[in-house]
């Protein structure tokens, strides 16, 4: 159960990292589910690999039941990354500019 809530996390973060690209990014010429869904591709892949590099990927069987918030900081950052950056890749194919 713990990795569904850690892809829910990434998930979600790419989601909003891939709108904060979106916004910021004007050549990014996509409408918004198509920078939802890149987003949170993009923050699954992210935290995936940010977790991997840092050891989060693992589940301690001794601490399932506890709240690491190391882990919950790294799988945040890797979606926001992540979801930003593939939404900016995506957008500079797909838009206009």
């Amino acid at each position: 159960m713990e990795g569904l809530v850690a892809i829910i996390v990434q998930a979600v973060a790419g989601m909003v990292g891939g709108g904060v690209a979106g916004q910021m990014v004007k050549t990014v010429g996509m409408a918004l589910l198509p920078k939802l869904i890149s987003g949170a591709i993009g923050g699954v892949a992210g935290g995936s690999i940010l977790g991997a590099l840092f050891g989060s990927g693992t589940v301690d069987p001794a601490a399932a039941s506890s709240l690491d918030i190391g882990q919950l900081i790294v799988q945040l950052v890797g979606g926001l990354v992540g979801g930003g950056a593939l939404t900016g890749i995506v957008g500079k194919f797909l838009g206009k500019g």
